[in-house]
């Protein structure tokens, strides 16, 4: 089934894993989730020693495990969840292991933007059947914050503060009452949620002041805060676990160098360390210059290396990924750029050799090339 969609959920592609936690699990369980607390931050974790299991469980998200507990613990209560954190923390994908662990089902999601409206977390109808018999629950579109409900699954809501203050609001009551109000029809015109029914939102906090958050609703939500990943093992595990994930989906057998994952890291970590000390905007890339977007400039670079080279990553090909990931600005972004390979990549080639010299190499040919 997994080979059949471009993208499988959580809950599909670690399912054989899922359904042997739960035979196993003997630890209480809150309302109707398919596994007990501890047993949801084991699949999102992993497993030690210590646990007992007869299996490995791997690790799926890499962070705190105190941010996992809150987080598990406050969708075991009434209050909804809130993860913050910058672009490519990994919100998203904690929401999808979480709901995917708590009740086989991440796909009942809202995406917030400027064009949300009210309709998309409440309901809608279908036209020609209104037309035809009138309102009734039969020609409701249900939207899936209220299929969660019903359900007494997990509903996401993904860049809350992207979406409108109207559109915010409308969660209060949700978030408060637990219950949805349909006043078009006279009869069966409530909506009540089900035990187990719970918000996972996610925001991010570069968005800080776009649309922010109304007192009300923020007492509604538990706030988990998700912190950007600073240690370089941490970070090159994430890193080395997600493009494991890339070459098993499109099937491709291609060896990853840590001497060329050292320098992705180091040159992401380079490049933060110049935006941290930039005097202005202006000397900063557009780029959040996250966890997520070196994952990407590795996955331009593994399949630029598939289909028109010789299937061996090279580090001409990483400079080249990385510069035309990041060079999103002309002239800024390439003025960045080029200084950073003349004032850090050029003196470290000359040091220590190797792969820094054919990555300086890649790069001054990408950077004349978009110049």
């Amino acid at each position: 089934m997994t080979n059949e969609m471009l993208r499988a959920p959580a809950e599909v592609k670690y399912a054989e894993e899922l359904d042997w936690l739960e035979s196993v699990d003997d630890g209480p369980k809150p309302f109707s989730w398919r596994l007990s607390p501890r047993m949801v931050r084991l699949f999102v974790l992993g497993s030690e020693r210590s646990d007992g299991l007869e299996r490995e469980i791997p690790q799926k998200w890499f962070g705190e495990r105190s941010f996992v507990e809150r987080s598990i613990v406050t969708l075991a209560s009434d209050r909804g969840l809130l993860l913050i954190g910058d672009p490519g923390t990994g919100k998203s994908w904690l929401a999808e292991l979480l709901s995917a662990a708590i009740c086989r089902n991440s796909t009942l999601g809202v995406q917030g933007t400027a064009g949300t409206t009210e309709d998309h977390i409440k309901y809608s109808w279908n036209v020609s059947m209104v037309i035809a018999k009138g309102q009734s629950r039969a020609s409701m579109i249900p939207s899936p914050i209220m299929t969660a409900m019903e359900q007494g699954v997990i509903g996401r809501f993904e860049e809350l503060t992207r979406s409108t203050s109207d559109v915010q609001d409308a969660l209060i009551s949700i978030l408060s009452e637990k219950y949805m109000s349909i006043p078009e029809l006279d009869t069966d015109n409530i909506v009540f949620a089900r035990p187990g029914f719970s918000i996972i939102a996610t925001a991010n906090s570069r968005d800080r002041g776009v649309n922010d958050l109304s007192s009300a609703l923020k007492r509604r939500f538990n706030f988990v805060r998700i912190p950007v990943v600073t240690s370089k093992a941490a970070e090159a595990e994430i890193v080395r676990f997600r493009t494991e994930e890339l070459l098993r989906r499109h099937r491709i057998e291609l060896d990853l160098p840590p001497t060329l994952l050292d320098i992705l890291l180091r040159s992401f970590a380079d490049l933060r360390a110049a935006a941290a000390s930039a005097g202005s905007e202006d000397e900063k890339l557009e780029s959040a210059l996250s966890t997520a977007e070196q994952i990407g400039v590795l996955e331009d670079a593994i399949l630029h290396s598939n289909f028109f080279g010789d299937r061996t990553l090279r580090a001409q090909t990483l400079a080249g990924a990385l510069v035309g990931s990041l060079a999103r600005r002309a002239p800024e972004d390439l003025a960045i750029l080029n200084k950073y390979w003349h004032g850090v990549v050029e003196p470290r080639s000359q040091k220590e050799g190797g792969e820094w010299t054919d990555f300086l190499e890649g790069g001054r040919q990408a950077i004349s090339t978009l110049s």
